[in-house]
């Protein structure tokens, strides 16, 4: 039997679920905001309500990002306000590291720790995370299991 994965290799599998819903191409990020080991809200990027996703139409490029999306971590954070959820104290998880925008909604949003698999390279957000006093976890995916050592020692 295998053992139970840990909660952050538990939600970072939700968040990678998640993420299958994006409608960019570019980047299939996902995100889930977690509080008391419970889920409040997920987002994935994808277009504002209403309008065309990147899918159907094509990427909206300026200065190398594509702008007709909104992020993962954006929409996690506007489905709690839209919804009347509070994410204070809570936690994150994303497929990737947040933006300076998502880092600075991140803050602003009340939420105290960022779990993330994938680099991206934004060093002002781990800048501002980190003078916020909001906890960056970097979650390699998929995770490694140990090897146990009995396993190992004829290995050559």
């Amino acid at each position: 039997m295998s053992p139970r994965p840990s909660w952050d290799e538990y939600f970072m599998s939700i968040a990678f679920q998640v993420a299958t819903r994006s409608t960019c191409d570019r980047a299939h990020v996902g995100a889930i905001i977690v509080k008391d080991r419970r889920i409040l809200t997920t987002g994935y990027n994808g277009a504002p309500m209403g309008l065309p996703h990147c899918d159907e139409v094509g990427h909206l490029m300026i200065g190398g990002h594509c702008v007709r999306t909104l992020h993962a971590e954006q929409n996690a954070i506007i489905q709690a306000a839209l919804h009347g959820v509070s994410v204070r104290g809570g936690t994150i998880y994303v497929t990737h590291q947040p933006c300076l925008t998502c880092a600075k909604m991140i803050i602003n949003a009340g939420l105290v720790r960022v779990v993330y698999a994938g680099h991206y390279p934004d060093p002002l957000a781990v800048q501002f995370l980190e003078e916020a006093g909001v906890e960056l976890v970097h979650f390699p995916w998929p995770p490694q299991k140990d090897t146990p050592e009995d396993e190992t020692a004829d290995a050559p």
